[in-house]
């Protein structure tokens, strides 16, 4: 067994002997345990945790939430997924790393008569359909098209008619590809002489930052990024920033956070940024959950999550006002 891999099942092992240790008295995980994947270590998926845990901690039942940083390794995802469904927990909550190598890993546990609920991402959609009970989505596609139009907005105030774009992109996900979709289909309607002159994976920061770099040098007429992830966002104003090249190249990005409605409020590099609150997710993923393990299907398949655009320094300021700990 691999070091993830030993990872993966040591933290589940570790929840449950805080199942054991709690004792009778405090009935830790008496009315339910809800094991909990997050893809990685992003600030979505701190929101995602704080939300699931404040959900469970006001639900007035003694919920366990047990859970696993994945890391955007499948195999350690199907590893913590295996021990769990051997373990029984009552239901199964997670983003998957992917929309193919996280079928075995989701089949198992619905056929382990546990309940799968997806959020963010899901596997295949006729994989879904067969072992997934709820999959709480923000509309990719509208996601997408909301910054497109706001790029286009932007863009046409400016008096630029074909700006030249560079996507740092996350597409090994499938909602990735949808956002950049819809993007583009929003931009392309108003400017339809604009240009995609790169499309990268750079979905963390670190990467973000080394594709953008590279990009700047060989598109020295570059307009603008759009970052279809938090990661690719922030990378992708640090890029802009640290190649002096603020003011004339700026960013459309997506999932805020501290930096980014930092950056949003100075308003320079970071123009617009569209999110779906990470909070508001996990509260949703938590109640679906607390409502499958208690006998209550969801009404429908797909569970809509709200969308909202940013798209000026009051509304980036208000956020940093609401979200005084950082956690979107």
């Amino acid at each position: 067994m691999g070091t993830r891999s030993r990872r993966a099942v040591a933290a589940l092992a570790a929840a449950m002997c805080a199942v054991l240790i709690a004792g009778c008295d405090a009935k830790l995980g008496e009315d339910g345990r809800i094991g909990v994947v997050y893809m990685d270590a992003q600030g979505y998926y701190a929101g995602v945790r704080k939300g699931m845990q404040d959900q469970a901690d006001e639900s007035g039942r003694s919920l366990q939430l047990l859970e696993l940083n994945a890391q955007g390794d499948a195999s350690e995802e199907s590893t913590f997924v295996d021990t769990a469904s051997s373990a029984k927990v009552d239901a199964l909550v997670l983003s998957p790393v992917s929309a193919t190598a996280s079928i075995p890993a989701v089949r198992l546990a619905h056929e382990s008569g546990i309940p799968v609920i997806c959020y963010n991402t899901c596997i295949e959609d006729e994989a879904a359909r067969e072992y997934v009970t709820a999959y709480i989505l923000g509309d990719p596609h509208e996601f997408g098209r909301l910054l497109g139009a706001a790029a286009a907005e932007h863009f046409a105030a400016e008096g630029v008619d074909a700006p030249k774009i560079a996507v740092l992109n996350c597409e090994f996900a499938e909602v990735c590809k949808q956002r950049r979709e819809g993007f583009e289909e929003a931009l392309f309607a108003e400017l339809p002489d604009a240009e995609i002159v790169a499309n990268q994976q750079g979905a963390t920061i670190d990467e973000a930052v080394d594709v953008g770099e590279r990009l700047l040098t060989a598109h020295p007429d570059l307009d603008a990024f759009y970052g279809e992830a938090g990661g690719a966002t922030m990378g992708a104003v640090r890029a802009v920033r640290g190649g002096g090249k603020s003011g004339q190249v700026v960013v459309f990005g997506s999932d805020m956070s501290t930096d980014a409605a930092r950056a949003l409020v100075d308003n320079t590099i970071l123009k617009a940024n569209v999110d779906i609150s990470g909070i508001t997710v996990g509260r949703m993923a938590a109640g679906i959950a607390e409502d499958v393990i208690a006998g209550r299907e969801p009404e429908e398949f797909v569970v809509d999550a709200p969308i909202e655009l940013y798209s000026t320094g009051e509304q980036a300021q208000e956020w940093l006002d609401t979200h005084p700990d950082g956690i979107p």
